[in-house]
């Protein structure tokens, strides 16, 4: 297979989710070196999730130089970016997230697949690769993990996993289309709000709050005023 692809590939999807963390950090008002964190960790926190799971060793990060690289260069700019540009960038950062998501669930897959893995930890390790940063950065920024409860964005990581997993693409033809399939899936997903079911027991636990709460004015309160009010002889 020809490397060279997914390593572009990878290169955009790794920018783009550094600077996604950066941006997030600056929401939430972090310093320089808050920012510097989440950005990593954006881009590379679904990459060490996946490899304590399938025992790739985690220092293989250390030789992927360029795309360290790339992603403290990502951030510095984004940095000291004028707000202007940075909500440009935002108008398009869905796309360049599919991308990301895409390239590293095809490549978690591949690396799954490599280490001999079954079925289940190759699309379990396609979703962490794809999802994994962004969730990390949500949890550092205190926010619920959106991909867990926005548009479909994970299905679609463990859909490329099943097929690689399945063996139903070997080559690089068939991983390029493959590709872009997730790609396009995501776009489609952000574009038309799909979701996947989910039952909310927010509003009934609510009303449950509701109903023992004690009624302001009530025979209780009633009672409780009229012994305060009665005279102690």
């Amino acid at each position: 297979m020809e490397w060279h692809v997914f390593d572009i590939l990878s290169m955009v999807g790794t920018v783009a989710f550094a600077v996604s963390g950066a941006v997030v950090a600056m929401e939430e008002e972090y310093d320089v070196l808050g920012v510097f964190v989440l950005g990593l960790v954006t881009a590379f926190g679904g990459g060490i999730v996946r490899n304590l799971l399938i025992g790739v060793p985690v220092t293989t990060l250390w030789s992927q130089k360029p795309l360290l690289t790339a992603a403290i260069i990502a951030i510095a700019v984004v940095f000291v970016l004028p707000v202007a540009w940075i909500r440009h960038w935002r108008r398009s950062e869905t796309f360049f997230d599919a991308i990301g998501l895409s390239a590293f669930a095809v490549q978690g897959a591949l690396y799954a697949t490599q280490q001999s893995h079954a079925l289940p930890a190759v699309v379990v390790a396609a979703m962490l690769t794809g999802i994994g940063g962004g969730m990390i950065r949500d949890l550092l920024a205190g926010r619920k993990p959106l991909v867990l409860r926005e548009e479909i964005y994970a299905v679609w990581a463990m859909a490329a996993g099943l097929v690689i997993g399945l063996g139903w693409a070997d080559s690089t033809g068939e991983y390029l289309m493959l590709f872009t399939a997730v790609v396009a899936c995501r776009m489609l997903s952000a574009h038309y709000k799909w979701r996947l079911p989910r039952r909310s027991l927010r509003h009934a636990f609510a009303e449950s709050v509701h109903a023992v709460r004690p009624v302001p004015g009530g025979e209780g309160n009633r009672k409780q005023t009229e012994s305060e009010g009665a005279d102690p002889s």
